[in-house]
């Protein structure tokens, strides 16, 4: 049986890590983010003109031909829902993969039918989290034709906002080069 003097110096020091750990620790690290990191802190927002229209972090759906597409979303029950971050989880020899992948080829050709080049396969993928905001280089550049067309502007003019907005290597080595759709959007749509 316990003694009544061992328990209370466990429940002081439950009342103080409580308070350390659950109170003054959050607050540091929260307001060290808010000094140092603002931006990223309060999720990478896009705001043009007052208006919130998405985050640097979250991919959104785009279908407009004059628009660079996304990479598919495979959240539920809407695309890029940061609630039901999630992949599929279809293997490769998945048919319901296999039909899905089909229908974006088809989507894809029919939005820009004089394209012959072989789709990027993040066009037609969805990412692990289902909430990628960015294409391959090769995805943008597969796309430029058709947004250049449908924007009355030049191919050279559109894979020049293309380099604009690429992405390098994170820390120069990890990962590869990539496009943020959203920005590249945003900047298309501020071309007058």
């Amino acid at each position: 049986m316990f003694a009544f003097s061992e328990i209370v110096p466990s429940l002081r020091m439950l009342v103080v890590l409580t308070a350390l750990t659950g109170v003054v620790y959050p607050l540091v690290v929260t307001g060290i983010a808010q000094v140092a990191f603002s931006s990223t802190a309060n999720g990478s927002l896009i705001v043009v003109n007052g208006k919130t229209l998405g985050s640097s972090l979250i991919g959104q759906p785009f279908d407009d031909p004059k628009y660079f597409w996304s990479r598919p979303s495979a959240t539920s029950p809407q695309p890029y829902n940061g609630a039901s971050s999630g992949a599929s989880n279809q293997g490769a020899r998945n048919p319901g993969l296999a039909d899905a992948v089909k229908d974006r080829i088809k989507a894809l050709r029919d939005a820009d039918p004089d394209n012959k080049a072989r789709v990027p396969i993040d066009l037609v993928t969805a990412s692990g989290s289902g909430l990628d905001p960015h294409i391959s280089v090769a995805a943008a550049a597969y796309q430029a034709p058709r947004v250049a067309r449908m924007r009355g502007l030049s191919i050279d003019r559109v894979m020049s906002l293309v380099g604009e907005h690429t992405e390098g290597r994170t820390l120069g080595l990890l990962g590869e080069p990539r496009v943020n759709v959203l920005e590249l959007n945003l900047a298309l749509d501020g071309i007058r």
